[in-house]
């Protein structure tokens, strides 16, 4: 995907669908600066770099919340030290377990909500574009949005308020930066498997992935593709777009549970369909 060399920064790549999407990138050829939230403690952001590394890639590890100002510029510093620019910016942290009630959403959450989520995809991306455009080095940024953004989850307004706002300003960068080769999208991921899902078990899993029209939950590897694409010049002429990696969720008027069943030839074609399948792997 002609990556080779491009320099990275995905924040929030400890865990998770950054950790992927980190690994994604350095296999294209991404020089990586990894981050984690200091809270998590710094050998596991280490971790991540020294396992990319270990494949023969090239990583660095930052600890820093970047839903501050001053975190941000060490971010930053440490990328330019390292590597003497930046050419991908992937705004991945957020925090996705602020649970509550609109009625019991207090002030304080809601803070922290915004900070974490949609204030450091404006202090990342604002830094990350300065440097660009100083060095004369055209790049992209690509955000992390949700199906949130566009069908709401109960008891997260101010996640769901976080991601909407994210789509929006992706498409307004994308306009300022365009005069400058910056390219500015989002991907939305649906109901992803993570590390966080390991714990409830298999069939936890599978039963996510009913209300899915692929019948599966998404991988991180499959956000990190789309990810992949978007960052590199086979995107070139895309700029200003949310691409959702959701297995057809969005799509669906309503759950499979609600329709009516498949036609008994259309259920036996699927029978057969999904034993060939199961044959081939």
């Amino acid at each position: 995907m002609n990556l080779h060399g491009k320099v990275a920064v995905v924040t929030g790549s400890s865990r998770g669908i950054g950790r992927g999407v980190a690994a994604r990138l350095a296999a294209e050829g991404c020089r990586l600066v990894v981050n984690g939230h200091p809270s998590e403690g710094r050998e596991k952001v280490d971790a991540v770099a020294t396992e990319i590394r270990s494949m023969g890639g090239e990583a660095i590890a930052v600890a820093a919340d970047v839903g501050y100002r001053e975190e941000v510029d060490r971010l930053f510093e440490a990328t330019m030290r390292a590597y003497g620019g930046i050419d991908i910016l992937v705004n991945n942290a957020g925090l996705t377990t602020a649970i509550a009630h609109f009625l019991e959403l207090d002030e304080p959450l809601w803070d922290t909500v915004i900070r974490t989520n949609l204030k450091s995809v404006y202090l990342c991306s604002h830094r990350a574009a300065t440097l660009m455009v100083d060095a004369g080095r055209p790049g992209s940024i690509i955000s992390m949005s949700s199906f949130g953004a566009a069908r709401a989850h109960r008891e997260l307004a101010a996640y769901d308020a976080t991601k909407g706002g994210i789509e929006a300003f992706t498409r307004a960068a994308a306009i300022d930066l365009a005069p400058f080769g910056i390219r500015v999208n989002a991907v939305g991921p649906g109901a992803i498997h993570t590390e966080y899902f390991e714990q409830f078990g298999p069939e936890a899993k599978s039963r996510r992935g009913t209300d899915i029209p692929l019948g599966r939950v998404g991988e991180p590897g499959d956000v990190a593709g789309v990810v992949a694409f978007l960052a590199s010049a086979d995107a070139g002429y895309v700029s200003g777009q949310v691409i959702y990696v959701d297995g057809g969720l969005l799509a669906q008027g309503r759950s499979p549970q609600v329709d009516r069943p498949l036609p008994a030839t259309i259920a036996a074609r699927r029978t057969s369909f999904l034993s060939r399948r199961m044959s081939d792997t």
